[in-house]
């Protein structure tokens, strides 16, 4: 049996859960529905829809062919406000927090992200805007030590949990404090304005927390660039698409994933479809092929994508990565006229 210490354990489990397109950096928590996450992808991008609030949660398990799954969840509330009745300029609030749990001893981490956008209105015939977004929130890193094995507790290849240890462990939490902000431009084209489209750039951990258990100073997150682009619009009366990328950066990681779906509409009430059913493909560049399936029933939207792997791990995982599930809820405090309606979507019809 071949011996393994903590640190081997930590940076295994820290590897795996942070990119699956990359063993050899660090970096954050990602989702094939990358669309929904709006704050964990542009802060610029909260409160962009038309509704006047949207709650939702995914959940990710990952890696259940190889090892502990590795489970991510993360849920995000957003609303948005207009600066006076006359003005078609708003601000957008948010709060997103995740959860990740990842590794056999229990590596996992929990962020708190609260956000603010200001919306600018810059041409009210294509409902155009111009978005600059911030968010600030509190990480927290941590692993169960009473979860590893260590070289000293092998002898001659049999563990004995009693043996000591031999190490001098940390403490097992580490707090981060962390600053990201984003700008995004999106607006409408064609005759009713029927095609939508954003384009955004962000950065996040402009503070470069340290990210050491032993608080080792030359030890900090990379920080992290992100490219969001979207368009959507409708075919024709029932017929809609939508097509989605995204290219993010941090250290020696990188993360290309892009594609799109079209849709469905059973039928209309106002501007929102009744019911809708969208199917899809998203690829992951050299990780993973993502059929998707998207339904909408009025105010609510389900979510369910699977990561086929293609990356060089197949062979272990037999290409199976692993499946996300989301859910959504958006609408309206009172029925309004106006301004109001002129925020525009990208996430849902």
């Amino acid at each position: 049996m071949k011996k393994k210490s903590v640190l081997g354990f930590i940076l295994a489990g820290v590897f795996f859960a942070a990119s699956p397109c990359s063993l050899f950096a660090q970096a954050d928590i990602h989702f094939s529905q990358f669309y929904e996450t709006s704050i964990l992808r542009n802060p610029a991008l909260t409160g962009v829809f038309a509704e006047d609030y949207k709650i939702s949660a995914i959940n990710r398990n990952q890696w259940s062919s190889i090892s502990n799954p590795f489970v991510t969840t993360q849920v995000n509330a957003e609303t948005h406000i207009h600066v006076t009745q006359e003005a078609e300029d708003f601000f957008s609030f948010g709060v997103l927090a995740y959860y990740d749990q990842a590794g056999s001893i229990d590596r996992k981490i929990l962020c708190v992200y609260p956000a603010v956008n200001y919306n600018k209105s810059l041409e009210d015939e294509h409902n155009s805007f111009l978005s600059v977004g911030f968010t600030g929130g509190y990480m927290q890193y941590s692993f169960d030590p009473s979860k590893a094995t260590f070289n000293n507790q092998y002898q001659n290849n049999v563990f004995n949990p009693s043996n000591p240890t031999g190490e001098n462990l940390p403490n097992p939490k580490l707090g981060l404090w962390d600053l990201g902000a984003g700008v995004n431009f999106n607006s409408s084209m064609g005759q009713s304005n029927e095609m939508t489209y954003v384009f955004g750039v962000s950065g996040y951990h402009f503070t470069q927390p340290k990210n050491s258990y032993y608080n080792d100073p030359g030890i900090v997150m990379d920080m992290r660039w992100n490219i969001n682009g979207a368009i959507n619009g409708m075919l024709n009366e029932d017929i809609a698409f939508q097509i989605q990328a995204n290219y993010a950066v941090q250290g020696t990681f990188n993360e290309i994933i892009g594609g799109g779906m079209i849709g469905w509409n059973r039928s209309t009430e106002g501007d929102i479809p009744m019911f809708s059913i969208f199917g899809g493909l998203f690829y992951r560049y050299q990780d993973a092929i993502i059929p998707t399936i998207k339904l909408r029933y009025k105010d609510y939207a389900f979510g369910v994508s699977y990561d086929v792997n293609v990356s060089t791990l197949k062979a272990a995982t037999s290409m199976r990565g692993g499946y996300e599930i989301s859910i959504a809820k958006t609408g309206l405090f009172h029925e309004v006229d106006g301004p109001a309606k002129k925020v525009l979507c990208s996430n849902f019809y």
